[in-house]
C-alpha cells in the first residue's frame, strides 16, 4: 500500500503535490499540538527538567504515572503510594508560580501570565522512601497545553450540551488558542527585531570606534616619524 500510494505522489501535477504536502505538515502540526507524552528514568537524587513555551493566560494540565524497578522481575512495577513526586514550575522571568508535591501518580495544573519558556522540573522525595535508596524511576509524564487541556467528555455532561454545542465551543476555544499563538509568535518577534536592532547599534559603534582608533594611530605614527626625520636632519 505504502508503494502504490507513492506512485500516486509522483504521478501528480505540482500544484497537487504541494497542496498534499502541505495538507500534510498541516496535519502533523495538528497531531503534534495536542500535547507532549513521554517516559524518561531518573535516579533517588536526580532532578529532571522540561521547558515549554507557552503563550500568555494558557492553562497547562500534566499528567504523570512513576513505575519503581523491580530488579527481582528485573521489571518496572507501579511504584507504591508513599512514593512521591515534588513538581516546580518557573516562569520566564525565574519566578516560581507552581512548588507542591504530589504522589506517585497525579496531576498538576497551573496558568502562565507570562509569554515564553516556562520550566517544569520533577524530582522524587526519595529521602523519605527507603526502598528508592539506589533503584531507578520511570515516569511517564503527558502535557496538554491549551485548549487540549480540557476534557470536553465532562464539559458537555457537565453544561448538557447538545454535539453541535460542543463542536462549536471546540472551534471557538481553538480559534481563541490560535490567536494566543498568534500574539506569543507576534512577541517572539518583537524581541528577535529589538535584539538585532540593539546588536546592529552596537556592532556600528564598534565600528565607528575603530575607525576612529585607527585613524588616531595613523595621525600618531605620522607625527611619530615627521618628528624622527626632523631629528635627523633628513628633511
Amino acid at each position: 500500500m505504502a508503494a502504490q500510494r507513492g506512485v500516486r505522489v509522483v504521478g501528480l501535477c505540482p500544484g497537487a503535490r504541494l497542496g498534499r504536502v502541505v495538507r500534510a505538515l498541516l496535519l502533523l502540526l495538528w497531531f503534534a499540538a495536542r500535547g507532549s507524552a513521554l517516559y524518561f528514568h531518573i535516579g533517588e537524587t536526580e532532578k529532571k527538567c522540561f521547558i515549554e513555551e507557552i503563550p500568555d493566560e494558557t492553562m497547562v494540565i500534566g499528567n504523570y504515572r512513576t513505575q519503581l524497578y523491580d530488579k527481582q522481575r528485573e521489571e518496572y512495577q507501579p511504584a507504591t503510594p508513599g512514593l512521591g513526586m515534588f513538581v516546580e514550575v518557573k516562569d520566564p522571568e525565574d519566578k516560581v508560580i507552581l512548588a507542591r508535591q504530589y504522589g506517585s501518580e497525579g496531576r498538576f495544573t497551573f496558568t502562565s501570565h507570562t509569554p515564553g519558556e516556562h520550566q517544569i522540573c520533577l524530582h522524587s522525595n526519595s529521602t523519605k522512601f527507603s526502598l528508592f535508596a539506589g533503584g531507578m524511576l520511570r515516569v511517564h509524564l503527558d502535557i496538554q497545553v491549551g485548549e487540549h487541556a480540557n476534557d470536553y467528555a465532562e464539559i458537555a455532561a457537565k453544561d448538557k450540551l447538545s454535539e453541535l454545542q460542543l463542536r462549536v465551543r471546540q472551534l471557538v476555544e481553538q480559534v481563541e488558542q490560535i490567536q494566543k499563538e498568534q500574539n506569543y509568535q507576534r512577541w517572539r518577534e518583537e524581541r528577535f527585531r529589538q535584539t538585532s536592532e540593539s546588536t546592529n547599534q552596537r556592532v556600528l559603534w564598534w565600528s565607528i570606534l575603530q575607525t576612529l582608533i585607527l585613524v588616531a594611530i595613523g595621525v600618531w605614527q605620522m607625527r611619530h616619524l615627521k618628528s624622527f626625520f626632523e631629528a635627523k636632519k633628513l628633511v
